[in-house]
């Protein structure tokens, strides 16, 4: 089967042709690297010349695509070209494939190669030295050092920058790549903080809309109507408050006015007075003392989604809201009847227990939602247990 060899770079086949045409002006000239009369020159005459000159030429046509070949190859050719009269394009285009098998070879090539043409001017140096005892010989070793460790040594390092730029380009690809992992991971977790802000918010107001709406329209009770219509505008008004605040939160500024405060748990009086008007009976039962902001909203908001989920969802009875600061957590238990509804009296997505969980989650609490039984009969339990210690000792530090 035979062998396709690689197409060459356009840039190496005019490398060739300079060289070739090079040496073929110099060899018309008769000009060459030596005299004809010296005891080196053992294939006399203009013709040998040629020979080296074309091999060495085409071994330039492989410098990128095969170059420890060419430099093999061309070493071969430079050493029959010290026996003829020499040709300067042959040093020349021998120097190139010395810088081109260290700058596109193998990385093991481009480590040895230095090492072995340094040792071997080394060599070049002592050894005709020794032999013949007069300073000229080691003119030989720094003859073979231009010729071979030079280019060798020029090679490793311009390889050595191309690879640190490369390095230095990987890296910036890498970094960008990582600021944008983070830039979509904050988006991606700031949409979720609006996300779980907005359904806590509104959620609980259009529920109660929903409810004394459907309730006014299927009463005939002019009473049970405006008490509905009351509880509906009350919800409304509060509603477009909240929202008013999202907003103002969202332009960061956007006017002179300051966005409302956070609710802390201060308001959970509030909170439970207006569940009442929406009409559940509930009770609460809060004991939490000195509690970090973070924990505060988390706590607020779980218990806002706990009773308006019971507004839907719950049956007749009675709904407990229980907060109590124990050993280093807040712990939260809203407790509301469960069954003898058929159908939830607003609807709803589910997305009130995932934003209760995911709020859990980013303090490192714990959180469960589950009917349990009890002496009152089947009940709907949310509890979490939210981290204070930690916190607080993170702020105060």
């Amino acid at each position: 089967m035979a062998v396709r060899l690689p197409r060459p770079c356009r840039f190496d086949v005019w490398v060739a042709l300079a060289g070739l045409l090079g040496g073929l002006l110099l060899w018309g000239t008769g000009l060459g690297t030596r005299p004809a009369d010296e005891p080196i020159v053992l294939l006399d005459g203009r013709w040998p010349v040629l020979l080296p000159l074309l091999v060495t030429a085409c071994c330039e046509l492989l410098r990128r695509t095969a170059p420890r070949t060419a430099v093999l190859t061309g070493t071969a050719a430079l050493t029959v070209d010290t026996l003829t009269q020499g040709s300067i394009a042959t040093l020349l285009m021998y120097t190139d494939l010395m810088y081109a098998a260290v700058l596109y070879g193998s990385p093991a090539s481009a480590r040895r190669i230095p090492w072995i043409t340094g040792l071997f001017s080394i060599a070049a140096s002592l050894v005709p030295y020794a032999v013949w005892r007069v300073p000229q010989a080691l003119l030989i070793g720094v003859a073979v050092g231009v010729v071979s460790f030079a280019p060798a040594s020029t090679g490793l390092i311009v390889r050595n920058h191309r690879d640190a730029a490369e390095a230095a380009r990987l890296r910036a690809e890498q970094t960008a790549l990582l600021a944008e992992m983070d830039r979509t991971q904050a988006v991606t977790a700031e949409r979720a903080r609006m996300a779980r802000e907005l359904h806590d918010m509104v959620a609980n107001h259009l529920s109660a809309i929903a409810i004394h709406s459907t309730a006014a329209l299927s009463l005939d009770d002019e009473r049970t109507s405006r008490d509905a219509l009351t509880v509906i505008r009350e919800n409304s008004v509060q509603g477009l408050s909240e929202m008013r605040r999202l907003i103002g939160i969202l332009r960061d500024g956007a006017d002179d006015r300051e966005p409302a405060a956070t609710p802390t748990l201060d308001g959970l009086g509030a909170l439970v007075e207006g569940a009442r008007a929406n009409g559940l009976d509930v009770t609460l039962d809060a004991t939490y003392g000195s509690v970090p902001a973070p924990v505060e909203l988390a706590a607020y908001r779980i218990v806002q989604e706990s009773l308006t989920n019971a507004l839907k969802h719950a049956a007749p009875g009675k709904v407990t809201v229980l907060l109590r600061r124990l050993d280093g957590g807040l712990d939260i238990r809203v407790a509301s009847p469960y069954g003898g509804r058929d159908t939830p009296r607003a609807p709803g997505s589910g997305a009130g227990l995932v934003g209760m969980r995911e709020r859990a989650a980013l303090l490192d609490g714990t959180f469960e939602a589950a009917p349990e039984s009890g002496p009152d009969g089947k009940l709907w339990v949310v509890r979490a247990c939210l981290p204070v210690t930690d916190i607080a000792q993170g702020e105060t530090q």
